[in-house]
């Protein structure tokens, strides 16, 4: 009977135990919400701006090009160093696994040649756009990716969207419309004439860019689902050809001027500020996302258009009118209706614990990630 006694008493003792460990756990998980909402803000922003100030900056100007590839350079090595302690430091098993990964399972490697192509365009696309306009501008024209992604998934993975999407990327078109007609008339191009910039190359620079991040996306994400490869493994295959790419890019478009000047011409600490924060802000991203819902997400997006358009104000004398904020506003509804939930998911798809709320929750977070978290 005190056996009994005691084992009945283990159960309540156990059950308050698990509820204070539970409140504690919810407490911690609020915590790290709070701070990767902070970390996606200052990344988002943070990467425009820096991009923005160091190409604006008067001197000598660093190659573009060559910053892609250390870019890259810099992934590789980190997705290396990832995986080698994931394997404890063994040596045997980390190249026997690059080499199984890259060499024997080769079909898979050459499949990441097309969407490594278009990064490596894209990335030197993002300095060409951000060189030649307003980042604030860039910013919110750069959410374009958001439509280009959702109707790239829409064709190629035959996903569906709800009304409360497919609203939101007609009032994210409308909203990035009004932001350029307000650009191209306004006081905006007369300044960017006055620095010898062209804001058609920096506008046509970052609508194919939002093309190219859409497109690349769904098809990465397509290559994932058919694959059982980490992600980390997958970013040093796209490592590899990106790394290739980019020095064909480089010799390509300044190679003469490269072979007179050297590689690290220009390069100041600010600019290894930029390729630092390139090359491990989206990596930073994609480990403390998995704390962020896509709700949380969608905000943190639309904050940072709002802290990129403050900061330009003051760094580089933007000006803001009525019909820029009309604009600004509905791409930042935008973002943030098409991160909503869809109405119609049942209660036990949308439990936390459910396996199928999380794959839908990461699917749905694909065309809010930039590049550097899908595949860099």
């Amino acid at each position: 009977m005190m056996m009994m006694a005691a084992g009945g008493n283990e159960s309540p003792n156990k059950s308050i135990e698990d509820k204070t460990s539970s409140r504690r756990q919810n407490e911690v998980n609020k915590k790290l919400k709070y701070i990767s909402l902070a970390i996606l803000v200052i990344q988002n922003a943070s990467l425009i701006l820096s991009i923005r100030y160091v190409r604006t900056l008067p001197g000598d100007r660093f190659f573009p090009t060559s910053a892609v590839v250390l870019a890259e350079v810099l992934k590789v090595f980190t997705c290396l160093v990832i995986i080698i302690i994931q394997k404890r430091g063994n040596v045997k098993i980390f190249v026997w696994l690059l080499y199984d990964s890259i060499f024997i399972q080769y079909s898979d490697t050459l499949k990441l040649a097309v969407p490594s192509l278009i990064y490596t365009l894209q990335n030197n696309l993002q300095y060409v756009a951000i060189s030649n306009l307003p980042a604030a501008t860039f910013q919110v024209t750069y959410q374009l990716k958001i439509l280009t992604t959702a109707l790239f998934s829409v064709l190629m993975l035959r996903k569906s969207l709800s009304k409360v999407q497919w609203v939101s990327l007609v009032l994210l078109f409308a909203g990035v419309a009004i932001v350029q007609v307000d650009q191209e008339s306004g006081k905006q191009k007369e300044a960017l004439t006055g620095t010898n910039q062209n804001y058609f190359k920096g506008l046509v620079s970052v609508i194919v860019s939002c093309l190219s991040s859409g497109f690349a996306g769904v098809y990465f994400e397509k290559i994932l689902k058919g694959s059982s490869a980490s992600v980390w493994m997958r970013n040093i295959q796209l490592g590899i050809f990106g790394i290739l790419l980019g020095l064909l890019g480089m010799w390509w478009n300044d190679g003469a001027a490269i072979a007179e000047k050297g590689f690290l011409f220009g390069y100041t600490p600010l600019v290894w500020g930029v390729i630092f924060n390139q090359a491990f802000g989206g990596l930073l991203v994609a480990v403390v996302v998995k704390y962020a819902d896509n709700i949380l997400k969608g905000f943190a997006t639309s904050f940072s258009i709002i802290v990129s358009t403050i900061t330009s104000v003051y760094l580089f004398g933007f000006h803001v009118d009525l019909i820029f904020t009309m604009g600004a506003g509905l791409v930042i509804g935008a973002v943030y209706m098409y991160s909503l939930p869809k109405p119609n998911a049942s209660t036990s798809s949308t439990s936390p614990s459910s396996p199928s709320h999380s794959n839908g929750r990461d699917s749905e977070l694909d065309a809010f990630l930039p590049k550097s978290v899908l595949v860099k």
